[in-house]
C-alpha cells in the first residue's frame, strides 16, 4: 500500500523522507525543491518481530514495509493549477493515505512560504485546496449525471441527487462549517478529502513530547478526528546517516527516545486498517502486512501464491505464547480464519 507525504512547501516532507527512507534527496531551502515525487519502500520497526526471531533461532529478520511518496509542496491555488498543482494532486490520488506534515518549529534559516509560523493555517490553507480539487471532480460527475439522468431513469436521477448533495457537503466545507466527508460515505469518486490522513507534527527536539506550536496542531488533528504523531525530522534524517552505533549514543547524549520514527510508522499503519502477522523459518523471520479482517488463505497468498493455490491449513500461534513458550502447539485452522494482529503463521500445502 501507498501513502503520499503532502504538504507546504519548506515543511520537511523530503526530510522526514530521507529519514524514514536513509534517503538523500535534496531537500533545498526554496519551494518546489521537489518537481517528480520520490518514492521508497520503507521498513515498518516492529519489536514483536525481534522477539519473534530470538524465539525460533532465526538470525534473520525481514520487516514489513509500505510504500511512501514525497509529493513537491501544495501551494494556495493548486486546485486551479498553481504551482503545477494539478500535476501534484493527481500524484496524490493514487495513493491509499496522505502524510499531511505541518512545520511546527520556528527557523531564520529555513524560510516559511507564508512568512509565519501557524500550523493551523497552513493545515487549513493545504485541506482548501483539497477540496476545491474535489469539488471541480464533483461537478465534472454531476454534469455528466444530470445528461444521461434526463432518460428518466431513477437510478440516474439517484445519482443526480447524491452528487448534489456531495456539492452541497463539499461547499459548506470549505467553508469551515463541517468536515468535509458527508455522514453515510459518498458516491464513488477518486476524493482527496476520503482519503485516510495521519498528520505528521515537524517539531523542534526539545518539544518531542509535548508544548510549542504543535499543541494547537494537536487539537486541530482530533477536531478533523484524525491521528497525529510529532516528528523531528532533520534530526532523524541526519541520524539516518549515521551508523547505527552513532545514533544510539547521540540519542542518549540528547536525552531523545529511539521509537519516533517506529512509532511515526506504527500509526500509518494503522491508519491504513492493517493487520501484521508473523513466519518464522526454515531462514527468516518475517513480517506481514494483511488488510484486517482478511483471511488465512489471502495471508497464505501474501508469503506464497503456491501456498495459496494449494492451501490445506494455517498453524497459528499468538506472538506472546510463541515466544513465552518455544515449541507451543499451534491451533490448526481453516481458509476463512481471519488472521489477526501478531499471529504466527505456518502455512500447510498440498
Amino acid at each position: 500500500m501507498k501513502a503520499a507525504i503532502i504538504g507546504l512547501p519548506n515543511v520537511g516532507k523530503s526530510t522526514l523522507f530521507n529519514a524514514l527512507a536513509a534517503a538523500e534527496v535534496p531537500t533545498e531551502n526554496r519551494p518546489f525543491c521537489t518537481i517528480d515525487p520520490n518514492v521508497a519502500r520503507v521498513p515498518v520497526p516492529d519489536p514483536r518481530l525481534d522477539a519473534v526471531a530470538e524465539a525460533s533461532g532465526m538470525r534473520r529478520k525481514v520487516y514489513a514495509t509500505l510504500e511512501l511518496v514525497d509529493v513537491a509542496g501544495l501551494v494556495k491555488g493548486a486546485s486551479r493549477g498553481e504551482g503545477l498543482g494539478n500535476r501534484f494532486l493527481a500524484q496524490v490520488r493514487e495513493a491509499d493515505a496522505a502524510v499531511h506534515v505541518l512545520r511546527c518549529f520556528e527557523s531564520k534559516r529555513i524560510a516559511h512560504v507564508s512568512g509565519a509560523l501557524d500550523p493551523v493555517d497552513d493545515a487549513e490553507t493545504v485541506n482548501t485546496e483539497l477540496i476545491l480539487a474535489d469539488l471541480a471532480v464533483v461537478e465534472r460527475a454531476l454534469d455528466s449525471a444530470r445528461r444521461r439522468a434526463r432518460s428518466g431513469h431513477p437510478d440516474l436521477k439517484k445519482r443526480v441527487e447524491e452528487l448534489e448533495a456531495l456539492h452541497d457537503h463539499l461547499g459548506s466545507a470549505r467553508e469551515g462549517g463541517r468536515p468535509a466527508l458527508p455522514e453515510g460515505g459518498t458516491p464513488s469518486l477518486p476524493l482527496l478529502t476520503t482519503m485516510p490522513t495521519l498528520y505528521a507534527l515537524n517539531v523542534a527536539e526539545e518539544q518531542l513530547e509535548e508544548g510549542g506550536p504543535a499543541d494547537p496542531a494537536e487539537k486541530y488533528a482530533a477536531k478533523q478526528r484524525k491521528l497525529a504523531v510529532r516528528v523531528t525530522a532533520e534530526l532523524e534524517s541526519e541520524l539516518a546517516a549515521m551508523p547505527e552505533s552513532e545514533q544510539q549514543d547521540l540519542r542518549a547524549g540528547l536525552g531523545l527516545p529511539d521509537q519516533v520514527l517506529e512509532r511515526f510508522m506504527q500509526a500509518l499503519r494503522q491508519l491504513l486498517n492493517l493487520n501484521t502477522f508473523f513466519t518464522a523459518g526454515p531462514s527468516e523471520a518475517r513480517a506481514w502486512l494483511l488488510p484486517k479482517g482478511a483471511t488465512a488463505w489471502r495471508a497464505a497468498g501474501r508469503v506464497h501464491t503456491d501456498f495459496q493455490q494449494r492451501f490445506v491449513r494455517a498453524e497459528v500461534t499468538p506472538w506472546q505464547a510463541f515466544i513465552a513458550v518455544p515449541g507451543t502447539a499451534p491451533e490448526l485452522k481453516g481458509r476463512e480464519y481471519r488472521v489477526r494482529d501478531g499471529d504466527v503463521l505456518r502455512f500447510r500445502w498440498g
